[in-house]
């Protein structure tokens, strides 16, 4: 199966990537059919030199089978060649993550201070009920294999 997807390079903290049409199964930076175009994710926006697509060969791998990974087609969708996939629903997203972490423990505290106590009780009892019910069965199909 064909995908058209990034294949990684450049420097350390500095990537720069090929958008590439390989095998789903070679590796990511391993053997490609086509090299499709390139991205560089550091520069702005606005700049052309961002994302540089053969588009016709872009259409021509499309034609023939081969699926954009959800990056890819991102970028593609910004150059107007494949449909802008949907967003994922991440929330979060917006909360910088030392904030999302102080409403997850004010909404676990008011969580627990409801409806958690009295399932954590019921939960202790359980198990252990359970683990009497099997030890009897265990036992009885021990002494039948003998």
């Amino acid at each position: 199966m064909l995908k058209i997807r990034l294949s990684i390079g450049g420097v350390r903290k500095r990537p720069i990537y090929k958008i590439v049409v390989a095998d789903s199964r070679a590796p990511r930076d391993g053997r490609f059919v086509e090299k499709l175009g390139s991205f560089n994710p550091l520069l702005p926006k606005e700049k052309k030199e961002r994302i540089k697509i053969e588009s016709e060969r872009v259409k021509y791998w499309i034609s023939k089978g081969a699926k954009p990974t959800l990056r890819v087609s991102r970028i593609l969708g910004e150059a107007q060649l494949f449909p802008m996939p949907k967003p994922g629903n991440n929330p979060l997203k917006a909360i910088p993550k030392k904030d999302r972490k102080k409403d997850d423990k004010k909404e676990s505290a008011k969580e627990d201070g409801k409806n958690e106590a009295p399932k954590a009780e019921a939960k202790k009892e359980a198990p252990k009920a359970e683990a009497k019910k099997e030890a009897p069965k265990a036992e009885a199909k021990k002494e039948e294999k003998k």
